[in-house]
């Protein structure tokens, strides 16, 4: 078998020319042989131009199925805004492609199955960008987890806070675009590397309250200015997953939120045995007392992007890595729409 290096190069498109698409994925393409970045598609044709210059000499475009039917790319990155994931994922798949879609997966879990089943019926690769999974912090955890060196976990806090983090960008504050605000953007992330680490447990219900209290008050803020009047997504969320095992995931979630620490992005499992930290990965118990240190990580991790990025590649080159993929984004969709459903009901949500 040829090696990578000496294999034709795949062909890459992106639709969404954004930042992600130029600082995640372009990024990323481009640093490998293997790979030609050939087409570059946006609603914005004067973004995607922007785009293809920087990173070589890609096709620009502003219809994605016109790309695809003329340029038929190997592999697809979907890095438009959220309403337009389950389309455009649909139109790569279909037009026989792989794909790698930023998260979350899609506006609803109705949306992430058919997903599910399109790449199933169509025998290619889905991966979705959830790259805190790829931190080394989570996979080492996550090995000590499936070790049991924690023993049973009862009891897991994730948390992705900002004090006043509010994106003055893009359409983050717009939740017909989006389909929410800090949940869908920030703790989908931290509950995706929480359950990763978990195991993926069944889970049996859940239950949750959201607030709107700053946004609509404020005009600016961390990430620069937003239109308060036009704000429709939640300040903050705070939710509870209960597990068929008896244990409990709590989610705190915010854009805006008055605590001391501008932003917090971590996870805490406790265990009968020892208790443990994501970022940085750390594992410790108490004897006597005293708190003893297990485990404990202590280097910067800044490649988690790239891996996530690395591992779908690598995967659709036949390797056998593990990636985000499919199955495990329609079960991260089915927990974000839970938490929105109690939020927005008042009520426990059974799945």
């Amino acid at each position: 078998m040829k090696s990578a290096m000496t294999r034709s190069p795949l062909r890459v498109a992106i639709i969404g020319a954004g930042q992600v698409a130029d600082k995640v994925h372009a990024s990323y393409y481009c640093t490998r042989e293997d790979l030609e970045l050939v087409a570059v598609c946006d609603s914005r044709r004067s973004q995607a131009q922007t785009l293809a210059d920087k990173y070589g000499n890609a096709q620009v475009w502003d219809d994605p199925q016109a790309m695809l039917l003329k340029v038929k790319p190997d592999i697809v990155s979907i890095c438009s805004p959220n309403r337009f994931h389950y389309q455009h994922t649909l139109l790569a798949l279909e037009a026989g492609c792989h794909v790698m879609c930023e998260k979350p997966p899609a506006m609803t879990p109705d949306q992430a199955l058919e997903m599910r089943n399109t790449a199933r019926r169509m025998g290619k690769v889905l991966a979705y960008d959830f790259h805190h999974r790829f931190a080394l912090d989570t996979q080492l955890l996550r090995e000590q987890v499936m070790a049991g060196v924690l023993g049973e976990i009862y009891m897991t806090n994730a948390r992705a806070l900002r004090r006043c983090g509010v994106p003055g960008w893009g359409v983050f504050t717009n939740k017909a675009l989006q389909g929410g605000g800090p949940l869908i953007d920030l703790g989908i992330h931290m509950l995706d590397a929480a359950m990763y680490v978990l195991g993926f447990p069944m889970v049996k219900r859940v239950w949750a309250h959201s607030f709107q209290k700053i946004g609509t008050q404020k005009n600016c803020g961390q990430f620069g200015e937003w239109d308060p009047t036009t704000y429709t997504v939640e300040d903050s969320l705070f939710g509870t997953v209960e597990f068929h095992n008896g244990s409990i995931l709590r989610l705190e979630t915010s854009f805006a939120l008055n605590i001391p620490e501008q932003s917090i992005m971590n996870v805490n499992f406790c265990g009968d045995k020892a208790g443990a930290t994501l970022f940085p990965a750390q594992v410790y118990t108490d004897k006597g007392g005293e708190l003893e240190t297990l485990f404990a990580r202590e280097c910067a991790d800044d490649q988690r992007h790239f891996r996530s990025m690395e591992a779908f590649v690598n995967h659709v080159r036949g390797e056998p890595v593990t990636i985000a993929d499919a199955e495990q984004g329609w079960l991260i969709q089915q927990l974000v729409a839970a938490l929105y459903q109690s939020a927005e009901t008042g009520m426990c949500v059974e799945l």
